[in-house]
């Protein structure tokens, strides 16, 4: 094995472009893990954009699938040449947060209170996942075996996108029978719209501005699309709804527009679910809100992390529930990384989410 590796670093805002980084070590604790497919998200944009702040030359990306190169001489129960995921969340499960149930939240003390989103680290506070090697940390809760029988593609989803989609879902706390409406239907919004199907919902409202994405959400679970560029989104599902409102509405873009619209088709005692990354300040309109008297529930979800919840969700796809393979619309090479971040962030032809594989 080579000593250095191709890597996507963050140069400057503006700027992610790929160079020669040395292999990672390993701790005892860890493990090497060769990428073989890997992608770009939405997080990863706003940190190009320079909104969301991380270290110049940290190697970004988050959403690993590849094999194991070397183990550290704690991690049990695994072996090199295996098959294996980890998520973008990867908790110690050791840390106050995470024994207070929120591993994603798995962090500590720092100059001004506790730190959150401590559990995301890949691609955060240490080297990410858009490199030909990735170290694990805390290998022995985080890795997770790939079931045989399933593509890189087919799993590609598992450590971010489906993690957070479905928390969106289980955090809006659907009953079955509910009525959900859905706001973007990005990758994290599709995967929220099958998460509710999988949840009972019988009546989701799916909301975007794309034809293509509107189509996609139909195969994910949705009932009724709109696009808000044609319709008035607020007006329609209340008509829709007999002025009743929705369940629950989950805002998976991180925009005031869509924040203010989930909150205003909620019906009384409803629960809107946030999963947005927000790079500006939220206004919560005191109409919308009810004055603070409509007995609403607003809650965020990071997505979840762990071997357990990898298995699970491997296990949804490994078992026909599900099929994410579609959200894959273009192809790149590690090499390729910056052409492949100019058509992410500029959402072009038809993008979904693209898959990164190295030689």
């Amino acid at each position: 094995m080579s000593k250095m590796m191709k890597a996507a670093v963050f140069v400057e805002p503006g700027r992610i472009e790929i160079d020669d980084k040395p292999v990672p070590p390993v701790g005892d604790n860890d493990a090497l893990v060769r990428v073989t497919t890997t992608t770009i998200c939405g997080t990863d944009i706003h940190i190009l954009k320079g909104e969301y702040p991380v270290e110049k030359g940290l190697t970004i990306g988050h959403e690993p699938v590849g094999v194991i190169e070397k183990l550290g001489k704690n991690v049990k129960g695994y072996q090199e040449g295996q098959r294996v995921i980890a998520g973008a969340i990867c908790p110690s499960f050791t840390s106050y947060g995470c024994q207070d149930g929120h591993p994603a939240q798995d962090g500590g003390a720092h100059a001004h209170g506790y730190k959150p989103m401590g559990g995301w680290r890949f691609g955060n506070t240490i080297d990410g996942a858009q490199a030909e090697y990735l170290r694990v940390p805390d290998a022995q809760a985080n890795l997770a075996p790939v079931p045989e029988g399933l593509t890189d593609e087919q799993v590609l989803m598992c450590p971010d996108i489906m993690s957070t989609g479905f928390a969106g879902a289980e955090s809006a706390d659907i009953h079955i029978g509910d009525v959900v409406a859905i706001f973007a239907q990005g990758p994290i919004g599709l995967s929220a719209t099958a998460g509710a199907r999988l949840k009972g919902a019988s009546l989701i409202i799916a909301v975007d501005g794309v034809d293509e994405r509107l189509r996609l959400s139909k195969a994910m679970g949705a009932d009724v699309v709109l696009d808000f560029k044609k319709v008035d989104v607020v007006a329609e599902i209340l008509k829709i709804t007999g002025g009743r409102g929705v369940d629950a509405a989950i805002e998976a873009l991180g925009k005031q527009e869509t924040f203010e619209a989930s909150l205003r088709v909620l019906k009384p005692g409803g629960t809107l679910s946030s999963l947005g990354v927000y790079s500006s300040d939220l206004t919560i309109s005191m109409n919308a809100f009810s004055a603070g008297l409509g007995d609403h529930k607003i809650v965020t979800s990071l997505c979840p992390g762990g071997k357990e919840r990898m298995r699970r969700l491997m296990s949804v796809i490994a078992n026909g529930r599900i099929n994410l393979e579609s959200m894959v619309t273009h192809r790149f090479e590690l090499e390729q990384i910056v052409d492949a971040y100019e058509l992410f962030a500029a959402q072009r032809d038809g993008v979904i989410k693209v898959a990164l594989t190295t030689n």
